[in-house]
């Protein structure tokens, strides 16, 4: 049974950074996209980063230069070090994890997640950006 925990979100002034992190168990796929998407009150879930199994990453324009995704396969984690917050970034945060994915070249966020079913999501974990 996959399971996705998220810890690290809390509430920090604008220009603040924090790191979320997303501690995967069971999940065993060879070729695979984990990322992290966030989703706002009264807005769409959005993705914000994504790494996979060639350690290839792809971000949302809004994120780019601030955000940064990276993952340690031997503790199974993922991680998302988020630096300049704003308060539009003020979201619940989650991991997710693939039980499909086609791989090969993404030239964007948005390709990347053409091709790949997140079929796995952690429960989130909420940040808030004070002006």
């Amino acid at each position: 049974q996959v399971q996705l925990v998220e810890s690290g979100g809390g509430s920090v002034q604008s220009g603040g950074s924090l790191r979320l992190s997303c501690a995967a168990s069971g999940y065993t796929y060879s070729s695979y996209c984990m990322g992290w998407f966030r989703q706002a009150p009264g807005k769409e879930r959005e993705g914000v980063a994504t790494i996979d199994s060639d350690g290839s990453t792809s971000y949302a324009d809004s994120v780019k230069g601030r955000f940064t995704i990276s993952q340690d396969n031997a503790k199974n984690t993922l991680y998302l070090q988020m630096n300049s917050l704003k308060p539009e970034d003020t979201a619940m945060y989650y991991c997710a994890a693939s039980s499909y994915y086609s791989g090969g070249y993404s030239s964007s966020i948005r390709d990347t997640l053409l091709k790949a079913d997140f079929g796995y999501w952690g429960q989130g974990t909420q940040v808030t950006v004070s002006s």
